[in-house]
């Protein structure tokens, strides 16, 4: 998420994205923390969302159909997967904006969301870019706003780090370091946020997957 543009695909190669649901429903629990991440965040009537790195839109569509009274809003750099977004949103009929994201300064307004959510997403950024994320996030959510996010998370056993060390290949040592070692909500406090934590953890093939629930 880069102002550049230069990103990270969603499994490193752009020939790869087409699979990307069919890999991560496969290989990984992806409904069961999709499902903890919702329900950690209580999307209420009326509630302005934010998806950030909305990919192919699965996490988006989970929480319209948990709540068809709230506005998403789901955003992304990479016009490859937000192609497949919009062709499953348009498939089911959903009313989620998709919006092209060119890094850095969110396109949206301060004190405008409720919630931010995200899949995944964070562990693509660099340290600095994880603190200019969060930064934003901080901006344009209302006071009572929280984020949602589910991504990698410090490894439970011997064997969870192993196996993330093919997540690591893919998309990078230097952008993962932070996850692994346990450190994101460290990270994430220094950008003003006052509550982290990991509500639960799922294991996979791929390595532990934490849900984090931040609070202002």
């Amino acid at each position: 998420m880069a102002t550049n543009q230069k990103y990270i695909p969603a499994l490193k190669f752009h020939w790869l994205t087409k699979i990307y649901d069919w890999l991560i429903g496969t290989f990984m629990p992806e409904k069961a923390f999709k499902a903890a991440l919702l329900h950690n965040a209580e999307i209420k009537n009326n509630y302005q969302v934010l998806d950030f790195g909305v990919g192919t839109a699965t996490l988006s569509i989970m929480a319209y159909n948990n709540n068809n009274q709230a506005t998403y809003q789901g955003i992304d750099i990479d016009d490859k997967i937000l192609a497949i977004a919009k062709q499953k949103i348009e498939r089911e009929d959903l009313p989620i904006n998709l919006v092209k994201y060119n890094g850095g300064v969110l396109p949206f307004d301060a004190y405008s969301m409720d919630r931010v959510i995200s899949s995944l997403v964070i562990h693509h950024l660099t340290d600095e870019q994880k603190v200019e994320a969060f930064k934003e996030f901080k901006r344009v959510l209302k006071p009572s706003g929280e984020v949602h996010i589910a991504d990698w998370s410090k490894p439970t056993s011997f064997i969870m780090r192993l196996c993330f060390h093919l997540v690591q290949f893919l998309d990078g040592y230097k952008t993962t370091s932070a996850n692994v070692k346990g450190k994101l909500p460290e990270i994430i406090k220094s950008t003003g946020f006052s509550q982290v934590e990991i509500t639960h953890n799922f294991n996979s093939v791929l390595g532990t997957v934490g849900i984090f629930k931040i609070i202002q």
